[in-house]
């Protein structure tokens, strides 16, 4: 599958990270996802799977059910315990790092990424800052992700109290999290590093527009006149892109607004 990501500066060294939304590729995975216990033993059963290919499969049906779970506390009435729930939920969600979305994004099937970014940049420099953030995400996710399971028995104990367990549901959202971002940082990785010796030693040999685009590779590099311009309508000189272009950006490239101005509000 390929995946489109967006590229561009905001202010000084401070990158932007996201990936357009495809509303059918996000329809089609959840139509794979098993929606009940049943659905999901049968497709355990039918066929025999890799132990990794099932332990997937149990992560997407979880993670399903927690999203069902969150529309419903966000459905409550205002004032109860749920609608309560939900306030502190969004508190909390408030504080994870736009870096850790882009990078959870890169999901397994995504096997080629089209780069949209501003001609004014070097096309090297981009690829450079997707290795960059690929592999301090790496890092970071599997540290965190690790520490995550090493804290879900202590937050089980807090079931025998008569409330929600709000901090392993917590605990386990974060370490599910930490795992996609885990993986996406490695399947991030491996796609914008192949072709790297290829295109080091024909470098000479190649136009710039087909250093853009090398032959079978699993990244294509597209420069965007339109990303440029919005860019620039937006710029108030040292204080970076405004907030009104970012949301320009993110309505032209089909990005999701709020996780996009979480990079805008972290400069």
């Amino acid at each position: 599958m390929k995946a489109r990501l967006v590229v561009f500066p905001i202010k000084g060294r401070k990158w932007c990270f996201g990936r357009s939304v495809d509303p059918a590729a996000a329809q089609a995975q959840a139509a794979r996802t098993p929606s009940t216990l049943r659905d999901l033993w049968d497709t355990i059963t039918s066929k025999p799977k890799p132990l990794n290919a099932n332990a997937e499969l149990l992560l997407d049906y979880a993670s399903n059910k927690m999203n069902k779970a969150w529309v419903g506390l966000e459905k409550a009435p205002e004032g109860t315990v749920k609608n309560k729930i939900y306030g502190l939920g969004l508190r909390l969600l408030a504080r994870v790092k736009p870096s850790e979305i882009f990078l959870k994004s890169i999901s397994k099937e995504v096997s080629k990424v089209h780069v949209a970014y501003p001609p004014s940049l070097n096309a090297r420099l981009v690829r450079r800052r997707l290795r960059h953030i690929a592999l301090r995400g790496n890092i970071i996710h599997k540290k965190y992700f690790y520490g995550s399971v090493s804290l879900l028995p202590f937050t089980f104990a807090f079931s025998v109290l008569p409330l929600p367990n709000i901090p392993f549901f917590w605990i386990s959202f974060r370490t599910y999290s930490h795992w996609q971002a885990l993986q996406g940082s490695e399947r991030l990785l491996r796609l914008v590093s192949d072709c790297s010796g290829t295109q080091k030693s024909d470098a000479s040999n190649k136009s710039k527009d087909e250093l853009h685009k090398p032959l079978g590779c699993p990244w294509v590099l597209e420069p965007s006149e339109e990303l440029e311009k919005l860019i620039c309508d937006g710029e108030e000189g040292n204080d970076g892109v405004n907030k009104k272009a970012v949301s320009d950006i993110c309505k032209t490239f089909h990005l999701n607004k709020n996780d996009i101005l979480k990079f805008w509000d972290s400069m």
